[in-house]
C-alpha cells in the first residue's frame, strides 16, 4: 500500500514562491502517474500537475508558473510554485494512480492520496 505525506505548505504574498514535497512509502514505482491536486473552500478538487514516465501535464491555470518533478531515489514528488496568486489558495494534495503510466489530471482515477498541505496566498 502506498502512503503519501505532503510538506511545504504555508502562507505567502502574491508573487511569491513555495515548494511542496510529497514523500511516498510502500510500493512505489516511477512508472506510476503521480500528481498534485488542490481544493479551495466551496470548490471542487482540481488537477494541478501530474508526472509519469518523464511526461508531465499541467492545468492551464498554472502553466508557466508551476513545475512538477520527481526524485526516484528519494521517492519524492515536488511541486515548485512560482508567481503565486490569491486564486492558488487551497489545500494541496499529492496522489498516485498506480494503473496509469501516462500523465493525466482525472482525479477519480487516483487511488492513493496524502492528507494535504495548506497554501494561502495573500494579495
Amino acid at each position: 500500500q502506498v502512503k503519501l505525506v505532503e510538506f511545504g505548505g504555508g502562507s505567502v504574498q502574491a508573487g511569491g514562491s513555495l515548494r511542496l514535497s510529497c514523500a511516498a512509502s510502500g510500493y512505489t514505482y516511477s512508472s506510476y502517474c503521480w500528481g498534485w491536486f488542490r481544493q479551495a473552500p466551496g470548490k471542487e478538487r482540481e488537477g494541478v500537475a501530474t508526472i509519469a514516465s518523464g511526461s508531465t501535464r499541467y492545468a492551464d491555470s498554472v502553466k508557466g508558473r508551476f513545475t512538477i518533478s520527481r526524485d526516484n531515489a528519494k521517492n519524492t514528488v515536488y511541486l515548485q510554485m512560482n508567481s503565486l496568486k490569491p486564486d492558488d489558495t487551497a489545500m494541496y494534495y499529492c496522489a498516485v494512480d498506480k494503473d496509469a503510466s501516462w500523465a493525466h489530471l482525472s482525479a477519480p482515477a487516483f487511488d492513493a492520496w496524502g492528507q494535504g498541505t495548506e497554501v494561502t496566498v495573500s494579495s
